[in-house]
């Protein structure tokens, strides 16, 4: 029975608010359609997948942003009547579409800072789309507090962060009721997007962890939406992870998305990681690219660090009133060397640990005493709580602290500053300070050090005017724990926690000769000035249209309720195979094929039990009865366990170890089809494969009689393929100048006799059969891994050689939506099992002797 809660859940992901406060119904923005005079409205609550029937005669893409809030700045018009709208210029969203092409339409969805009058929210919608090209989402008040505050900023950013809650006081416990509105409100902006979207021939780009769950929402609208998503903060290691009550749910609607963006290497070995120990799914690498196969799909994994607006930080050192403060600290300074921060107020920011290790220096080296200012700017903070509270308590204390310990007339070490600084305050900050310290201890990115460099190294000289040739010189103490500490390396990279070893970074960044300050500084502005907003918007969105080009060319199918929505794509020759089709077929045939793995197709690779079920030997023993079929399991396992549980199938033939040994029937001898009875290989592979079982948990070894196999599918999922990775490379390694084979599996590694395969088994049943006369003119072939390939391949060569007629009608046939030989599938052991039982409800144990291909001998 389904929980209330989960209920709740399915409810929401398909467009029902209950108690959600959302019974008024606003009026609708017009899709935006590229054919002219036509307008059509959708139906928010319908959960179907669609897509535009009339073809557009303007082919014109255009981007869709959506982000928490709109790249614009509201306030009230002085007579209280209306609004007033200005573009953000600080908004990341508004840089980045400098790196997008000129042609290319940008359009923003997202939601206001203030909060609009129900009844003005039609007017102020009409003003941005046709000023400002945005499309506001409006959240109810009750559901905005729990969404931002409750659950985005009191659970996932914590989280994200590394914090956990151990207690109620102590960061942000889970609560259904906010997750609940995380949910709904990513739903609002989902209808907002679907409101204006054109799904053929728009992209749309998520943007950070406000956001995680709209793909789904997105992708259950539009199968073939071209969607990307960027995550801006850190994403925490999977043992973090793994404690987010909804974390398959979010970890899935991630995957709706066809490219995830991340600023580190580090966040996204994260969340593969995350993917392949609660999801199975593991990555490939190819040519320089990272993609997940997730159900036919290929999933984008983009590691590309964000950069600044060179154009805009150029502009600002400019301006006048830069000059003037520029001067004014000059003044303020003069004869001091200017440590400076510049931080959010938040619990993650290390400022108290900045601070101590300031502290610490002027203790450690006196001759700083009187001479070394820390200037920290502590931007206002964007959330609330008491955490943050005892971390502005206790900076405040510090300040006081040192102040009063260190400081004498005219001198302050600390100087604080608690109010916003604009940008251009903040660069004549960065042109009178000799090194800027970060020393945050978990921050997704972190663009204060790129500011820096960019305003130490100034305008050029041709469009400023200026004279001055003199070398440019900056430094950077960082922690290593920010998304752009990879990137400056250049910088003291510096553990925040250890105050002693930071204390003494900084003393070495101020003490540093200034022919090396220049060297760091030029390595640096050659990275942040090549690596800016541009070029990573630009990149990003080249890979996205990479990873999206097959998209209208492959067939998709979306399955799944709730968040465990997501799209089957496949390519347009591999199909789901139906019972009508296999049937008729089936019962127009005369001498018959049927070829069947075991584990994985007709025995669930989860099951403890391995013996086959009453119904599956009964359904055999029908098949196999009928003179007209020549039914055979085909197997890695070891003949003594297939013999004994198929012994009550008395006509079905066995290929036991992929064929080493084979038998017609219950009657007939086993036969040995290797070409090769020595093992002396053995005595090397065993002892390499005892020393990995050793030292994986959860491995074991195999014994057959003529092979030897690995498993590991209860070790740890990363370390187990880790280690059968190197295995393979052992084995192969020792084992070079042996008559063997070693092939990787689903959680196994084996070693086997050369020339031994399934496609063997296949090719012989075939040649048997047509030397009696009685060549297949139906053939079902079923397998769900590696080794069954080789029968889906022989197929074909058969077909070529002869040995099976080319009207031969085949069916070969997968286990699960994969990529594979077979041209159909079946999605598990249970459809498998329906699949036989159909053909053996039109088997005839009693058909005419003519119609008999004989049992081949």
């Amino acid at each position: 029975m389904m929980s209330r809660s989960y209920t709740n859940l399915l409810d929401l992901a398909s467009g029902n608010f209950p108690a959600m406060g959302l019974g008024r119904e606003r009026k609708r923005l017009p899709r935006v359609m590229t054919v002219a005079g036509v307008i059509s409205e959708m139906d928010d609550d319908q959960a179907n997948s669609v897509s535009s029937d009339v073809p557009s005669s303007i082919v014109q893409d255009r981007v869709i942003i959506v982000a928490n809030q709109l790249p614009v700045r509201a306030k009230r018009r002085p007579d209280n009547k209306g609004w007033s709208f200005s573009w953000d210029e600080d908004s990341l969203l508004l840089h980045l579409k400098h790196g997008l092409p000129e042609e290319m339409e940008v359009l923003y969805v997202g939601s206001l800072r203030v909060e609009v009058d129900v009844d003005e929210q039609d007017d102020v919608s009409q003003i941005l789309l046709e000023k400002f090209k945005c499309v506001p989402a409006f959240l109810p008040p009750d559901i905005h507090t729990k969404f931002y505050h409750g659950f985005c900023k009191h659970h996932l950013w914590p989280l994200f962060h590394y914090m956990l809650p151990f207690s109620a006081s102590h960061g942000g416990r889970f609560e259904r009721s906010l997750w609940e509105a995380y949910v709904a409100a990513n739903k609002i902006f989902s209808q907002r997007v679907i409101e204006v979207i054109d799904p053929e021939d728009d992209f749309v780009w998520i943007h950070d962890y406000h956001l995680m769950v709209l793909p789904t929402f997105l992708r259950r609208r539009f199968i073939k939406l071209r969607m990307g998503f960027f995550l801006h903060s850190p994403f925490p290691s999977s043992e973090i992870y793994r404690t987010l009550p909804v974390r398959e749910e979010i970890l899935k609607a991630l995957l709706n998305a066809d490219l995830i963006g991340f600023h580190t290497f580090d966040y996204a070995r994260h969340f593969l990681s995350c993917c392949s120990r609660m999801l199975g799914l593991e990555y490939k690498s190819k040519r320089g690219y990272i993609g997940l196969e997730y159900y036919g799909r290929t999933v984008g994994i983009k590691i590309m660090p964000v950069g600044i607006h060179m154009g805009q930080i150029e502009s600002v050192l400019r301006l006048a009133d830069k000059e003037w403060r520029l001067k004014e600290l000059k003044q303020q300074f003069e004869g001091k060397t200017v440590l400076l921060g510049v931080d959010d107020m938040d619990i993650f920011k290390g400022v108290n640990l900045k601070l101590l290790a300031m502290e610490q220096m002027l203790k450690l080296h006196p001759k700083w005493q009187g001479k070394a200012v820390m200037v920290q700017i502590a931007n206002p903070s964007r959330g609330k709580g008491k955490d943050l509270e005892e971390i502005q308590t206790e900076i405040q204390a510090s300040c006081k602290r040192i102040n009063e310990t260190f400081g004498r007339p005219g001198y302050e070490p600390i100087v604080f500053i608690d109010r916003p600084v604009s940008l251009s305050e903040r660069a004549a900050y960065y042109t009178v300070a000799e090194c800027v310290v970060v020393t945050a201890v978990r921050d997704g990115m972190n663009l204060i050090p790129y500011e820096y460099i960019v305003c130490r190294q100034g305008v050029s000289e041709s469009s400023s005017g200026s004279s001055s040739s003199s070398p440019k010189k900056s430094m950077l103490v960082v922690s290593e724990f920010i998304g752009c500490s990879p990137s400056l390396s250049g910088a003291i990279r510096t553990n925040p926690w250890n105050v002693d070893a930071t204390a003494e970074a900084m003393n070495e960044a101020i003490s540093m000769h200034d022919a090396e300050k220049q060297l760091r500084h030029e390595k640096h502005y050659r990275y942040v000035c090549t690596h800016d907003v541009a070029f990573w918007s630009r990149s990003f969105f080249q890979d996205l249209e990479r990873t999206c080009r097959d998209h209208f060319r492959r067939r998709c199918w979306g399955i799944g309720l709730g968040f465990g929505f997501r799209v089957v794509a496949l390519d347009p020759n591999f199909r789901k195979l139906t019972i009508d089709a296999i049937v008729s077929a089936f019962s127009r045939s005369k001498s018959r094929a049927i070829l069947l793995d075991y584990d994985g197709t007709m025995m669930p690779q989860t099951s403890i039990d391995k013996k086959p079920s009453q119904e599956v030997i009964s359904i055999i023993n029908l098949l196999s009865a009928d003179p007209r079929n020549t039914v055979f399991i085909v197997s890695g396992r070891g003949r003594d366990s297939l013999g004994k549980w198929f012994s009550p199938c008395k006509k079905v033939g066995i290929a036991a170890e992929h064929g080493y040994f084979m038998r017609w029937s219950a009657e007939a001898e086993w036969e040995m089809c290797g070409q090769n009875c020595d093992f002396g290989w053995v005595q090397i592979a065993e002892p390499v494969m005892k020393l990995y079982t050793e030292a994986t948990d959860g491995s074991f070894i195999e014994t057959k009689e003529s092979a030897l196999v690995w498993h590991y599918r209860d070790a740890d999922p990363g370390f187990g393929s880790c280690q059968a990775k190197e295995m393979l490379d052992h084995l192969e390694s020792v084992l070079a100048n042996e008559p063997v084979s070693v092939k990787s599996g689903q959680f196994i590694v084996e070693v086997k006799p050369q020339g031994v395969t399934k496609g063997l088994v296949a090719e012989k049943i075939f040649t048997k059969m047509a030397e009696s006369g009685k060549h297949a003119d139906f053939v079902c072939c079923v397998g769900d891994d590696r080794s069954d390939e080789d029968m889906f391949e022989i197929i074909g060569s058969a077909m070529n050689s002869g040995i099976l007629s080319s009207n031969t009608s085949v069916y070969a046939c997968t286990v699960g939506q994969k990529p594979s030989k077979a041209k159909y599938y079946l999605d598990d052991t249970a459809e498998v099992i329906t699949m036989l039982d159909a053909l053996a409800d039109v088997s005839d144990p009693f058909s005419s002797s003519d119609d008999e291909p004989g049992s081949p001998s």
